[in-house]
C-alpha cells in the first residue's frame, strides 16, 4: 500500500501531495496551498474526461475502449501523464484514462487521488498495482467509465 505521494511539476509551478488519512493538497505559484476535492459530476454524459495518446497503445482493444468513453462523455481532452490524474484530484476533470503505464508512473498519484475522494483502478476494475493501465475518476463515475470501456 502506498501511504504517501508527492508529485512535483516545476514547469507548471505546482506540487501535489497526500498522506493516507491526512488529505490531499496542492500549492504553487498561481494556487495557494489548499485541500484537493474531486468533482461531484454524477453522469458520464456530463463528464470532462482526459485520455492519453491511445495511438501509442499496442492493444486494439484499448484503442476501441477509449473511443467508447469519448462517445459517451460530454468532453474529451488528451492531457496525458500525471497531470490529468492531478486534474481529477483537483476536481477540474471528472475522469482520466491511461492505457499504458508502469508502477513508478502511477504510485505517487494513488494516495493523492484517493485522499481527494477519487478512485483509481485498472481498465478492468482490477488493482492499479498489477494493471499496467489506469482509470482515475471522481469515484461516483467509476462504474460508468468502466462500463463504457467494455461496451461493444
Amino acid at each position: 500500500i502506498v501511504t504517501v505521494g508527492v508529485v512535483s511539476a516545476p514547469a507548471l509551478g505546482r506540487r501535489w501531495w497526500a498522506a493516507r488519512g491526512h488529505g490531499a493538497f496542492v500549492n504553487g505559484v498561481l494556487a495557494p496551498t489548499g485541500p484537493l476535492q474531486v468533482s461531484g459530476v454524477r453522469a458520464i454524459a456530463d463528464a470532462s474526461i482526459a485520455v492519453s495518446d491511445v495511438k501509442l497503445a499496442d492493444d486494439d482493444r484499448l484503442r476501441a475502449a477509449t473511443a467508447a468513453i469519448e462517445r459517451d462523455a460530454w468532453r474529451m481532452r488528451g492531457y496525458g501523464d500525471f497531470w490529468m490524474h492531478m486534474l481529477v484530484a483537483e476536481g477540474r476533470l471528472d475522469a482520466a484514462a491511461e492505457p499504458e503505464l508502469s508502477l513508478w508512473d502511477i504510485a505517487a498519484l494513488v494516495p493523492i487521488v484517493q485522499e481527494a475522494g477519487g478512485r483509481l483502478t485498472g481498465f478492468a476494475g482490477e488493482s492499479w498495482l498489477q494493471a499496467g493501465c489506469a482509470i482515475t475518476t471522481n469515484a461516483v463515475l467509476h462504474e460508468q467509465v468502466l462500463a463504457a470501456l467494455h461496451a461493444k
